[in-house]
């Protein structure tokens, strides 16, 4: 890994910016239904402070679209990660982010001293880079760190912008996902399986495509797998199809046995006629789909030749959900591969975020799992080999 990390930075009595990714989902009583994303940014706050710096924490929260919208207000964050931290953290309430007072407050903080500033997103220059933001908030401190993955693959003031004005290094969050995800897609253990899911094949192509150079196996399953079937020549009824995606869907199926790499569709899926939880449902061959009917889970035989190939596997890499899984009778798939990945501990096991994430925290696998990422469209641009941007712009070791 060639960026600077915390362990490459001085910071005792140092300002440090922190760009954290705080964007817990709340309720609407604004209370916090889920801080993992707190919780996860605990290790490279604590490491700062123990190192003596005074800590300036930014994120967005939601998408306010530039406009002052209380709702989505850091306030809440601030307060929990007073109670975790056990002490004082000092709210910035300024619906400019950034002012005078805010400026001030800042250049108080003592050594071991934190403060949380307003939504970023709550000025309109943020999500455009705009370089007014990025100047006024470099101006706050010393060192940026950057340890929000989550945005990582968006140009924003707070992650790419202020690199521009102040020594950079990325936290203990994101190095863990270079160095996990870098390492499994440069130089992975081998048989390495990829299992992709999730509704569209648009959203996956540059993922496939990257994948072929790099996989042994290519698994297809979820709303996706329909397009493939029917470039197959199936008949796949009412089921999920992109139709402008099944010529490309032939290609990939070519270019994949021309590579030499296992390309799985599911041979059997679980129909129904309508898309809701309590319908009629059964499971037919995946070349059989009924009139009529459309396919919501994997079936019986697809899961055990899955399983046999994930067995098998020494790096695991899943993105995106095998079924509609928010549906008990249609999770069966998802739950079980999901089981079958977590029982195989000689394989570096992977989860880019997002659904499939979701599912593995459902049924309680998540601390079975080598590593899941914190971001869902991070992760997804990092597997198909792009740059991302908020990391590009951190200093060089």
């Amino acid at each position: 890994m060639n960026k600077k990390t915390l362990k490459d930075i001085d910071v005792k009595n140092k300002k440090v910016l922190v760009r954290c990714d705080f964007n817990v989902p709340l309720d609407k009583e604004g209370n916090i239904t889920d801080d993992n994303r707190i919780t996860s940014s605990l290790p490279t706050i604590n490491y700062l402070l123990q190192q003596g710096a005074s800590l300036i924490l930014m994120s967005h929260l939601g998408r306010p679209d530039g406009e002052v919208n209380k709702k989505y207000s850091l306030l809440p964050v601030a307060n929990r990660l007073s109670e975790l931290l056990n002490k004082e953290v000092y709210f910035a309430d300024c619906d400019t982010v950034y002012d005078e007072k805010v400026k001030e407050s800042a250049s108080k903080l003592q050594a071991g001293e934190v403060m949380v500033l307003q939504n970023t997103r709550f000025r309109k220059e943020e999500t455009k880079n705009g370089d007014d933001l990025s100047r006024e908030l470099s101006s706050l401190a010393d060192i940026y760190v950057n340890d929000a993955f989550g945005t990582a693959h968006r140009a924003h003031s707070s992650n790419a912008g202020v690199c521009k004005y102040l020594p950079s290094a990325v936290g203990f969050l994101i190095e863990k996902e270079l160095e996990i995800m870098g390492s499994a897609l440069q130089n992975p253990k081998r048989p390495f399986t990829a299992i992709l899911g999730g509704a569209k094949v648009s959203d996956k192509i540059a993922v496939i495509e990257n994948l072929l150079n790099i996989a042994d196996n290519i698994i297809i399953g979820g709303g996706m797998a329909y397009t493939f079937l029917k470039a197959k020549g199936y008949n796949v009824g009412t089921s999920l199809l992109e139709e402008e995606k099944i010529e490309l869907a032939k290609e990939l199926i070519e270019k994949a046995k021309h590579k030499n790499i296992n390309l799985y569709l599911p041979i059997d899926t679980v129909v129904a006629k309508e898309f809701k939880n309590e319908t009629e449902f059964f499971t037919v061959d995946s070349d059989k789909i009924p009139e009529g009917y459309m396919g919501l889970d994997i079936g019986e035989k697809t899961i055990e030749k899955f399983e046999n190939i994930i067995k098998e596997s020494k790096t695991i890499i899943w993105n995106g959900p095998l079924g509609v899984f928010e549906m008990d009778n249609f999770a069966n798939g998802t739950n079980t591969i999901a089981k079958c990945i977590a029982k195989n501990k000689d394989a570096v096991s992977i989860i880019g975020g997002g659904d499939s994430a979701a599912a593995v925290e459902k049924i309680g696998l998540a601390d079975q799992i080598t590593h899941i990422s914190t971001g869902g469209g991070a992760s997804l641009e990092f597997l198909e080999g792009k740059v991302l941007p908020g990391i590009d712009a951190v200093d060089n070791k």
